[in-house]
């Protein structure tokens, strides 16, 4: 028994750490599976600090979502993982907003858009 246990939380565990996210693909559609992983491993007595939740979460992001985890470590945020991805789902509407050719728009994390900004230039 206790082997069956020690694979399913290993399976549970692996999985957390493996799921990447596709460019192009729903962040909201990531941070639910991703939710429901670290809700799994919590049932698992797996867990991890909420910190290590939150670094492995933005690890999983594709390339475009970089801009958001510099404005994020940068800002020094503590969120629940509930908020991140909340926060994802608003960065992931104004980055599609920003591709109707008006201007570059940048994202802080209090929910602003910023027209025409790079992270830098704040």
């Amino acid at each position: 028994m206790r082997f069956l246990y020690r694979y399913i939380r290993y399976a549970a565990t692996k999985a957390f750490f493996r799921t990447k996210m596709a460019e192009g693909s729903s962040v909201q559609s990531h941070g639910v599976k991703m939710l429901s992983l670290v809700e799994k491993l919590e049932d698992l007595k797996g867990g991890l600090d909420n910190d290590t939740y939150i670094d492995v979460i933005l690890q999983s992001l594709p390339p475009s979502y970089d801009l958001f985890i510099i404005d994020y470590n940068m800002n020094r945020l503590e969120k629940s993982i509930h908020m991140l991805i909340n926060m994802l789902v608003q960065y992931e509407a104004m980055t599609h907003k920003s591709t109707n050719g008006i201007g570059r728009r940048s994202f802080n994390l209090q929910g602003e858009r910023q027209e025409g900004g790079t992270l830098e230039e704040k």
